[in-house]
């Protein structure tokens, strides 16, 4: 796999994860008094945007798309019940979704290091830097809560 459908694949990965995690949360806080939920919703669909246009790229270049193991899934979905168990405050909820977003963000950065000489395809480097500029207006809409 070249370098620039490495770096679509790892924003397909970490998109799928984490509409996985905060469909999960949204659904665990459905019933409670957060005011951090629609925040939540919000960021699930910008989550999906990139999702789909990363899955986009992926099926035009016929290419096999990375999906997170089961075993990822069942512990984000375990550390969630964890913490909202713990407290379901927005500060809380806040300060775990900004470490969620904070290690997809510095796995990005890192590949994009990584491959800062090698020929990146224009549109996927205009991909990966939106959905870096993305993942950090999450944190700092975030830290409103906190």
């Amino acid at each position: 796999m070249d370098e620039s459908l490495e770096i679509v694949n790892h924003i397909y990965k970490d998109s799928e994860m984490a509409i996985s995690t905060l469909t999960k949360l949204s659904n665990t806080l459905e019933k409670k008094d957060n005011k951090i939920k629609d925040t939540v919703e919000d960021i699930i669909k910008g989550y999906e945007r990139y999702f789909k246009d990363a899955k986009k790229i992926l099926n035009k270049n016929n290419c096999k798309k990375e999906k997170n193991g089961l075993v990822s899934k069942v512990m984000a979905n375990m550390g969630i019940d964890k913490e909202v168990r713990d407290d379901n405050s927005d500060s809380a909820m806040a300060d775990m979704l900004i470490k969620g977003v904070s290690m997809g963000s510095i796995d990005l950065e890192k590949k994009l290091k990584k491959y800062k000489d090698k020929e990146i395809d224009d549109k996927v480097l205009e991909l990966a830097n939106n959905f870096k500029d993305f993942q950090d207006d999450i944190i700092k809409k975030l830290k409103e809560y906190l």
